[in-house]
């Protein structure tokens, strides 16, 4: 069953979405299209902060990249909730795309992802929140975080 309200499914997991993040580069959060909001690579950010550095998995952990995955997720969902004024305006999360920095031979990409995809079905449910997504391990990512995701949501 479908959260009919995301900021208190939010609010019932203990977490509070942060302050949308400050774009680090020349480049705006987000971009409205028709109903569709495109949602700008996040980095993970928390209090001004990164929460880690360095490629998975020998700089940072499976387990804080996915913990990295779900902070981006949150700071995806304020820019969200900054365009859109109330997160019940989604109707679908459409892609995610999930980059992270990783060792060659690493493929665990997916499983970091989860991080991110597992938080957006919690959010929204499943009907709304399944979403098709990409998980790719790249060389480096900026400022060396270990993981970037980008987000294309479906609004009313």
């Amino acid at each position: 069953m479908a959260p009919t309200d995301p900021a208190a499914q939010l609010e019932s997991m203990g977490i509070t979405l942060p302050e949308a993040p400050k774009p680090v580069a020349s480049y705006i959060p987000t971009r409205r299209s028709g109903n569709q909001v495109f949602v700008s690579g996040q980095i993970p950010i928390a209090a001004g902060e990164l929460l880690a550095k360095g490629v998975v998995p020998t700089k940072s952990s499976l387990e804080t990249a996915t913990a990295c995955a779900r902070q981006c997720t949150l700071n995806a969902l304020a820019c969200l909730k900054a365009e859109i004024g109330d997160l019940r305006r989604v109707t679908r999360v459409v892609k995610v795309g999930v980059f992270v920095a990783s060792e060659p031979g690493f493929g665990d990409q997916p499983k970091i992802a989860n991080g991110c995809s597992d938080l957006l079905v919690e959010v929204f449910g499943s009907e709304v929140g399944q979403h098709a997504r990409a998980a790719v391990g790249v060389s480096a990512l900026p400022l060396d975080v270990p993981v970037e995701i980008e987000f294309i949501f479906e609004v009313q």
